[in-house]
């Protein structure tokens, strides 16, 4: 099938790379010319395992192409996907001003050919019915009709145009740092819209997937499909990321009590996760959440009750919760060095997660901000965020990147782990305690092994335990 994906981040990048991966024919459009540039020639402009080596596979095969032509893309594709970004508001909303202007683009350079346009940016609900409106008012723009957004009138034309496309809501649940694995390997796919016709196109192009013809483990059965209406597809998005987020939150105040009864929150966490309504994935007590997409979201979803007279308690509280995580890391620092003013402290890992480069509400920028406002020294090492790239990263903060864990430790105070990037596992953390001036290390993850730590000359001091 012919697809165009516009908006190469990554849910643009990965679903344009993976569909091409497995045979349809795909554009994916981006307005930065210089990024497309970068990935013409074969290079991912963002730090995702195995994606550059997709995208050079499917483009020697000539199943992947980029531009900056909407036009081009728009006629290209039986499918269009929109993936652009909706960074949130000041009041918590998202800001979809992206997704109304492709919208538009789309509009505007629709011919007679049925499209099936797809939002797969996390959007408010009721924005499919939005989407369908911006698009027929690009076409009524291209051919100087009067808008019909707000209207109440759509003439003949007007609706033999409009009949020629139909929207489905098609939510990305991706993990950064395995996005290629969920995309090829997903767990569900959703489908969202009122036209049989779209869902039947949306199950052709998604045929392989689901009946997992590329996936990792063949013999699994088919993907579970769901369709819906486009509200509903819509909510499916912020409600899962809403519940993943409270429930990192609820393992957090776990955590914290454990630590005040002499409880281990890691046993605590492996007893109630072996009960098959609950289940173990999301219960690592930790620093807490971070990353574009459960802060986003939570504040949409709190931000979307309020607008229609509901207030989120739960989920407001989930967000507390978390910020208070966060302060909890300061604290056990000052417990153990008393005063942070001339400390050295030293940040292992910078990125939200492991095996990505995405820095975007990453807990380590809160972290780094409030010991630099505490009058002690930072330094920071990072196995994708080096000082050679800082200038391509304007929100860190003025901390001291450094080359190795070795230059980290080096006269350090403490060291705070912060990602848990797995090469972390395999330091000499014998070498490493020499090297500091008082050899602590506050695992925020608990990713670290307290037995082997405290063997190499370590205080090791976790999260609840």
């Amino acid at each position: 099938m012919r697809v165009c994906t516009i908006g190469t981040g990554y849910v643009g990048l990965v679903t344009g790379a993976c569909l091409a991966h497995i045979g349809h024919d795909v554009i994916c459009v981006d307005n930065n010319p210089a990024k497309v540039a970068l990935m013409q020639s074969g290079t991912s402009p963002i730090y995702e395992p195995g994606l550059s080596e997709i995208m050079q596979s499917a483009m020697s095969a000539g199943k992947l192409k980029f531009t900056t032509d909407l036009a081009l893309g728009v006629a290209h594709g039986e499918i269009l996907f929109i993936a652009v970004g909706t960074p949130p508001l000041a009041n918590g909303s998202s800001d979809t001003q992206y997704v109304e202007a492709v919208a538009r683009g789309i509009g505007q350079h629709l011919n007679d050919d049925y499209k099936v346009i797809v939002n797969k940016s996390t959007v408010p609900i009721g924005s499919g019915d939005w989407v369908k409106m911006l698009v027929m008012d690009g076409v009524a723009a291209r051919n100087q009709a009067p808008s019909l957004v707000g209207s109440g009138v759509i003439d003949s034309q007007s609706s033999q145009l409009a009949a020629q496309f139909d929207v489905v809501s098609n939510p990305e649940f991706l993990r950064e740092g395995s996005a290629i694995y969920d995309t090829i390997n997903p767990d569900r796919i959703v489908l969202g819209s009122d036209s049989q016709q779209a869902i039947d196109l949306m199950l052709e192009l998604y045929r392989p997937i689901i009946d997992r013809q590329i996936a990792e483990d063949r013999t699994l059965p088919p993907v579970h499909l769901l369709t819906t209406d486009l509200g509903s597809a819509e909510m499916i998005k912020y409600a899962a990321n809403a519940f993943l987020a409270t429930k990192i939150s609820f393992i957090n105040e776990i955590a914290n009590i454990c630590e005040r009864v002499g409880a281990d929150v890691t046993q605590v966490a492996m007893g109630i996760g072996l009960d098959s309504r609950i289940g173990n994935k999301f219960l690592n007590a930790g620093i807490g959440w971070g990353g574009s997409c459960f802060p986003k979201d939570l504040a949409a979803l709190i931000n979307t009750g309020a607008d229609y007279g509901y207030d989120a308690q739960l989920l407001k509280a989930t967000v507390s919760v978390n910020e208070q995580q966060r302060a909890l890391v300061i604290q056990k620092l000052q417990n153990s060095l008393k005063i942070l003013k001339g400390k050295t402290i030293g940040i292992l890992g910078l990125t939200f997660k492991p095996d990505t480069d995405d820095l975007r509400d990453a807990p380590a920028l809160d972290i780094i901000q409030k010991l630099i406002e505490l009058g002690a020294k930072v330094k920071a090492y990072d196995p994708i965020v080096s000082a050679a790239q800082s200038s391509t990263h304007p929100q860190l903060p003025d901390a001291n990147l450094v080359d190795s864990p070795e230059l980290l430790a080096d006269s350090s105070d403490a060291i705070i782990l912060m990602t848990e990037w797995s090469e972390f596992q395999q330091l000499d953390y014998q070498q490493l305690a020499k090297l500091m001036r008082s050899p602590i290390m506050i695992d925020c993850r608990n990713f670290l092994s307290p037995a082997d730590l405290t063997q190499a000359g370590f205080q090791h001091i976790g999260i609840g335990c």
